[in-house]
């Protein structure tokens, strides 16, 4: 689907020669990161390096509402009680343990070493 001229959508054919070039525009060559990972939003540092970069941009606070819990966005935008239980609707949901997640994911088939963290 593409835009047309008043802003909507519209539907192409594509011929298969076509329509995998299209694709194959949007696969990185072996060995190209993708540099969304790195710089001011990398999550290993983000909060430092963005709030630095606010500071300098003289840009102002992040706003309350969008740092709000997920139990407090759920209460004020569908009116809903995410303690509650779904299947009896009268028990109450608490946390009883929390499992730590891996420190860092391995890469799709081979497995990442301590130093590996890509370009500086």
């Amino acid at each position: 689907m593409r835009a047309n001229d008043k802003g909507g959508k519209r539907l192409e054919r594509l011929d298969g020669a076509e329509l995998v070039r299209r694709f194959l525009l949007h696969v990185l060559p072996p060995g190209v990161k993708r540099i969304r990972n790195y710089g001011v939003l990398a999550s290993s540092c983000k909060a430092v390096k963005l709030g630095a970069a606010r500071l300098a941009l003289q840009v102002p606070l992040p706003n309350p509402q969008a740092m709000e819990s997920v139990q407090g966005f759920m209460a004020r935008v569908a009116k809903m009680d995410v303690s509650l239980c779904p299947c009896c609707k009268l028990g109450r949901l608490h946390v009883t343990a929390v499992l730590p997640g891996a420190p860092r994911l391995p890469a799709p088939g081979g497995t990442v070493s301590a130093q590996s963290r890509g370009p500086p």
